[in-house]
This record gives structure tokens, C-alpha cells and sequence, in this order.
């Protein structure tokens, strides 16, 4: 059976018991059907007892799919079955990606989120709430304007968003000025709500976004507009996270997706301390590969918010091992412990990220029906010989027994203390944060600034933002910021190409190499697959 199939027979539990399950009363929820709720509070206490917190992330990215979702999921599973409190706190799916490339992002095979139908289309609307509200501020420019630019708009920055991929939105002409729009996964405003801690904070956030400026260098806001309020109310309700279940009625809160490459690619704040304060463990992933989601995620959302990851798992496969050491993609299934071991380098180095950050580390070999034994025995070796725990996990096939040799390992782990940092303190100049991420992470050794970017940091500088975090837009394929670069490439230069302040989400842009906030379709988009048949979804993985 495929993934929605599969989804299709689960023996889903009401909303209201898995909220029971979380220690939530029923008053606690606002039913969306009989399978989704949310959860109706925002302000979570800061000096709570949390229980322990495990990232997922994994390694580059391939077109074979490293499948950190699933691990998040079987993991979650797993603990539950070893008799243990666990919950999820994943990112909701953008349509943009549906329809494009992914097909989805619940999981798959028996390690799924349900009802992955709802959730992969339009969910409880939050994608929706978001980009009324961006789009609210956007026309509020565009009146302002038009009805006698008081506040003295010269030039305008800030653009409107949509959760489909377009490219023909990169570049646009209004009847005032030219423009683009962001895939909504990559606008502020979706910074602004997944970094937000109440309502307060969120109406707060939302006002310091930067609009534009004037013929003076001067920003403009969106609090001088007068419009964060009216884009706080479209929020309300939408920033309230979102409980679900996975296949095996583990309690799973989904809330917020905003992209790694562009944005820092985490879940909300509120869903990750929703579920560290009604569990005993929390597991959370990152998008993309961790010199992407989790490095931002250690260096962005925990120094904001008092978070202290307890373990990190890093996901990998056979088939980005071999991918990475060039094997065409029509040989990967093709046994080639060879060239495994050319792979490794990769591993190798986001191994070495993620202990920098002194966090507990297990590496989970993520097997496939096509890996061979003497393939998973070259990377077991080498973690092997490295001192590095390690796990192979089964959870697409065996759902959550499938990874139980993961969670004993990871609950061994989280016995340890763990000390962890970020690789760089939010008080270094904006000039050593980068430096410290492109060598320590990137592994560059020289960094290029355009001259407009140059000319921005070095203001920034001066500012009451050089003290924000930096968020590096760069291409997930590669941990240099030329995607054809696999494996371990060493040395090599990165290139800064423009810096954007987010004065709402809290955070600096740096934009590196040809990442688009607007992605475009691929030759053969997924929504060829995907229809309604006799009145239910297909295509859908």
C-alpha cells in the first residue's frame, strides 16, 4: 500500500482522548472535526519544568529523500511504546511543496501523521491566516500610498506572499511600484508567528516588521500603518497550535512551516513549549540538512527562547551516501559498498557540526529494503570507530518497533548532562556570526560580500539589530552554498549577495548563491498525481 492508502485505513483516536493523553481537559480544545483540535491557550510559562527536548535532522539532502519526518514520528512512536510520555512538535506542510516536488510531509508508510489529507491541504487554515495577514500590510502600504503617503514611502521592501509555488511571482509590476512575492513559508510574517510567544508578542512582533523607508534612510513600520493589530486578529485563533495524532495515536502538535533554506525552518515556539510542558519528550525536527534547520534552530530559536536541546539525532541513508559520492541516480539502488565509503565524508562532517554544538548525538541509519548488509556494515563501522552512537531504524516499514533500538539509545543519551551552546553569542558583531557559521559549519574559508551587502551589514552594525541572530539563506543540497558541490567540499568561498533586517521575526537574513524565496515547479510537478476519485484524495505521499 502507498502512504495514503496505508493513511486511509488508520484507527484513528478522537482529538479530545489524545488531548486527555497530553493531560488536557476538554475545555482545553477547539475541536476542527473529530481528528484535529487546538489547543486553547498561548502563553506558556518560561520557568515550567520541561522534559527533555531531541532534535531530528540529517544530512544533505537528495532527490531519494533522507526521511527525518518518519524517524521524528517512528521515534515518537517507539518511546510511547516503551511505556514512556512522548509527544511531536513537527511544521505544518506548504502546498507549494505538495504540489511541487514532496507530494507531501506527514511521514510515510507506518510512521504517518493523521489525518495526513487534512493536514497536507489547507489543515486548520493557519497557512491561510498568515497570508491574509501579510497581504493585509502589504494593501495597507499600497493605500497609505495612494491616499497621500504621509508617513513619506520612497521605497518599499516589504512583499506579499502565496503557498504555491510561482515563479512568474519573482518579479512584479504594480500600478506603484515593482515587486515579488514570497512562497508564504518564506514571508516574515510566517518568522514572526513561529518565533511569537503570546499574542502580546505577536502584535508586538508584527508592528517592528519594516515596511520600506523614506527619502531619509528612515524606516517605516507596520505599528506607524496602524495595521498590526487588525493582522494580530487575523492570527488569534490560527496561533493557537494544532493536535493531532500519528498511526499509532501518539499525540503530535503541528504548527507553523517555515522553510530552512530561506527562513530557519522550525515549528512554532508555542507548539515545541506546548509540548515540552505536557510531556516528558519532546521530539522536534528540523528542515533540511543540519547545516540548515538545526544549526538555525541551536543558533536562532533556543538563545531566544531558553530552549537547551537535550540529544540531537542525525538522520542518514545508504542512498544520500552514495549520492553524494556521485552515483547516478539511475545505479543508486545498485549495491556499492565502495562507494558508501565515498561517501562518508559527508556524514563525517555533520557529525562534527552537531557535536560542536555539545549536544548528545545518535546517528540514525534510516534502511531501506535495497540496502545491502555489507553497505550498512561500512557506515556502522565507521560510526563504529569514530566512538559515535549510532541506531538502524526501520519505522517506514515497522512503525514505531521499527525504531525502538533508536529510542533505547537516545534514552540512554539523554542520561548525560549535556552542555550545550550556539556557535556564536548574539553580542559578536554580525561580521563574526557570519564568519563563525561559514567556517565552523560551511566550512569556507573565505567569504565574498557584494558591495550592497557590505554597505547593509556594516549599518546594521551601528544599529539596534546587531545584536539579532543570523538566518544564512543558502542552498540545502550542499554545505557550501553551490548546490553541485556534494559530499565534503572543503575550502570553498561563501558568497553574500544581499542581507535583510526582519525587524518583527527578530532575525537578519543573509542571502546567499541562487536560493529563491519564490521557488518554481519542476518539470513534472506533483499535482499530475494527485486527484479525487469517487470522492477521495489520491496521489497524495
Amino acid at each position: 500500500m502507498n502512504d495514503i492508502e496505508i493513511s486511509s485505513k488508520a484507527l484513528m483516536d478522537d482529538s479530545v482522548n489524545i488531548a486527555l493523553k497530553l493531560g488536557l481537559k476538554e475545555d482545553d480544545i477547539t475541536p476542527y472535526g473529530k481528528n484535529m483540535c487546538k489547543i486553547n491557550y498561548t502563553k506558556v510559562n518560561d520557568h515550567e519544568r520541561y522534559g527533555k527536548l531531541i532534535l531530528v535532522t540529517a544530512t544533505n539532502p537528495t532527490p531519494f529523500g533522507e526521511g527525518k519526518t518518519t524517524v521524528s514520528i517512528g521515534l515518537a512512536d517507539a518511546i510511547d511504546k516503551l511505556g514512556l510520555n512522548a509527544s511531536l512538535s513537527l511544521r505544518e506542510p506548504s502546498m507549494g511543496p505538495v504540489f511541487g516536488i514532496k507530494g507531501g510531509a506527514c511521514g510515510g508508510g507506518y510512521s504517518q501523521i493523521v489525518p495526513m489529507e487534512n493536514i497536507n491541504l489547507n489543515f486548520t487554515g493557519d497557512f491561510a491566516s498568515i497570508e491574509s495577514a501579510n497581504n493585509l500590510l502589504a494593501a495597507a502600504i499600497d493605500n497609505h500610498i495612494e491616499k497621500g503617503n504621509k508617513l513619506g514611502f520612497k521605497k518599499v521592501t516589504f512583499r506579499r506572499c502565496i503557498d504555491t509555488n510561482d515563479r512568474s511571482l519573482r518579479n512584479i509590476r504594480t500600478n506603484l511600484y515593482d515587486t515579488s512575492f514570497d512562497i508564504t513559508a518564506a514571508s516574515e510574517v510566517m518568522g514572526v508567528f513561529c518565533l511569537a510567544k503570546d499574542l502580546d508578542d505577536l502584535k508586538e512582533r508584527l508592528g517592528n516588521i519594516i515596511c520600506g523607508y523614506d527619502s531619509d534612510g528612515k524606516q517605516i513600520l507596520a505599528k506607524d500603518l496602524k495595521v498590526n493589530g487588525a493582522m494580530c486578529a487575523i492570527l488569534k485563533d490560527a496561533l493557537n497550535a494544532n493536535l493531532v495524532q500519528t498511526l499509532e495515536n501518539t499525540p503530535a502538535i503541528v504548527h507553523g512551516g517555515p522553510f530552512a533554506n530561506i527562513a530557519h525552518g522550525c515549528s512554532s515556539v508555542i507548539a515545541t513549549k506546548t509540548s515540552l510542558t505536557l510531556s516528558d519528550y519532546t521530539i522536534t525536527e528540523a528542515g533540511f540538512g543540519s547545516d540548515l534547520g538545526a544549526e538555525k534552530f541551536f543558533d536562532i530559536v533556543c538563545p531566544l527562547n531558553n530552549l537547551k536541546p537535550d540529544c540531537t539525532v542525525l538522520v542518514t541513508t545508504i542512498k544520500s551516501l552514495k549520492y553524494n559520492a556521485g552515483v547516478p541516480k539511475d545505479e543508486i539502488y545498485n549495491s556499492n559498498p565502495e562507494k558508501v565509503k565515498e561517501g562518508l565524508p559527508n556524514l563525517k562532517i555533520h557529525i562534527e557540526n552537531m557535536l560542536k554544538f555539545n549536544s548528545n548525538l545518535v546517528v540514525a541509519i534510516n534502511k531501506y529494503d535495497t540496502d545491502t548488509d555489507e553497505e550498512i556494515e561500512v557506515v556502522t563501522k565507521f560510526l563504529g570507530e569514530n566512538n559515535i552512537h549510532y541506531a538502524i531504524t526501520t519505522s517506514y516499514k515497522d512503525g514505531g518497533e521499527g525504531a525502538i533500538s533508536l529510542a533505547n539509545e537516545v534514552l540512554e543519551l539523554l542520561k548525560n548532562s549535556n552542555d550545550f551552546k550556539p556557535i556564536y553569542s548574539l553580542e559578536d558583531d554580525i561580521f563574526t556570526k557570519i564568519n563563525k557559521v561559514a567556517s565552523e559549519i560551511y566550512r569556507a574559508h573565505k567569504i565574498e560580500y557584494s558591495d550592497i551587502a557590505l554597505k547593509k551589514l556594516q549599518k546594521i552594525s551601528d544599529s539596534r539589530y546587531k545584536n539579532l541572530p543570523i538566518c544564512i539563506s543558502k542552498t540545502q543540497y550542499s554545505i557550501s552554498d553551490d548546490s553541485k558541490k556534494l559530499n565534503a567540499p572543503l575550502g570553498s568561498t561563501l558568497h553574500i549577495k544581499d542581507v535583510k533586517v526582519y525587524g518583527g521575526a527578530g532575525f537578519i537574513t543573509i542571502l546567499t548563491g541562487n536560493v529563491y524565496t519564490m521557488p518554481g515547479l519542476p518539470t513534472t510537478p506533483n499535482y499530475e498525481k494527485i486527484d479525487v476519485i469517487d470522492g477521495k484524495i489520491v496521489g497524495l505521499s
